[in-house]
């Protein structure tokens, strides 16, 4: 069974754009963006003009000095690749609120991409489910949107992969990368992956939490089904539904830096202060 995600609440396809972009500069709000975006940023040296060079890549002095345009030429920073891995599961579109676990997820991968092409580190992008997603970083903006754009398709049956993806791009990765989960973490191989991920790569988990996976209060016994399996079990309304304590004290354990987003209550400024604070998204430059 298919779907569509609006993402916040009814937007269109540039209301959407609209909104990441907004996420995109709370995050970048602050710090310091490359002028030069895709063409460098630091100076190497001047040559003759060629047809089609952009006018604002012109050297003014040493073209007044030598009689004839010369343009700069900038060098390519090469920054840490960053992959933004998005749980496409079932159990992410399943929600108790307006909005769901996914649509926040999906919300947050663009803002954060954007706020990463701010800082001239290219993006990509990897489904933690089990559709075949897989796009390789880049600094393209137009590519970013488009897979935003397959990301606000989903399904209500979709199984998790999160640790196996996470093993694949472990295992793929020929240099330091920053890798960044979003996730509710409901895979139990997920944990042990992260961890071995942690020691060669920069690493954040933003855990998305649905307020009724810690109990619905006053609800007694109910009768539920798992979104992804299908298994069905009984349960109270006071008991959590996952372990999350002990999940959170063995992310901590394990030196995997995670930050709890709550589906109920607002993130933006707590994921700013959680970026700046570790400079996650300045890393790397080199």
């Amino acid at each position: 069974m298919e779907g569509y995600l609006p993402t916040c609440d009814t937007l269109d396809a540039r209301q959407f754009a609209i909104a990441v972009k907004r996420l995109a500069d709370n995050l970048s709000y602050g710090t310091d963006r490359s002028p030069f975006l895709g063409s460098g940023i630091e100076y190497v040296q001047s040559r003759p003009y060629h047809y089609g060079d952009p006018i604002r890549s012109i050297d003014w002095r040493v073209t007044a000095r030598a009689g004839k345009i010369y343009v700069k030429e900038y060098e390519a920073p090469k920054r840490m690749p960053a992959y933004l891995l998005v749980d496409t599961s079932a159990s992410m579109t399943i929600s108790s609120q307006p909005r769901s676990k996914y649509a926040i997820a999906v919300h947050l991968a663009g803002g954060i991409a954007l706020a990463c092409l701010d800082r001239v580190s290219p993006v990509g992008v990897i489904g933690a489910g089990e559709r075949p997603l897989r796009i390789e970083p880049s600094l393209s903006r137009q590519q970013i949107l488009e897979w935003l754009h397959q990301l606000r398709h989903f399904r209500y049956d979709e199984g998790t992969h999160l640790g196996r993806r996470i093993t694949e791009l472990s295992a793929s990765l020929k240099s330091r990368a920053l890798v960044v989960i979003l996730s509710d973490l409901h895979d139990d191989r997920g944990l042990g992956a992260l961890k071995l991920l942690s020691q060669e790569h920069d690493v954040a988990v933003l855990w998305l939490r649905d307020p009724a996976e810690q109990g619905l209060r006053g609800a007694g016994f109910l009768r539920a089904r798992e979104a992804e399996t299908g298994r069905a079990f009984v349960t109270h309304g006071r008991r959590e539904w996952t372990d999350s304590e002990d999940l959170e004290q063995a992310l901590r354990r394990g030196g995997v830096d995670h930050l709890v987003i709550p589906t109920d209550q607002p993130f933006v400024h707590r994921l700013r202060h959680f970026f700046r604070s570790r400079d996650l998204l300045g890393k790397g430059a080199r």
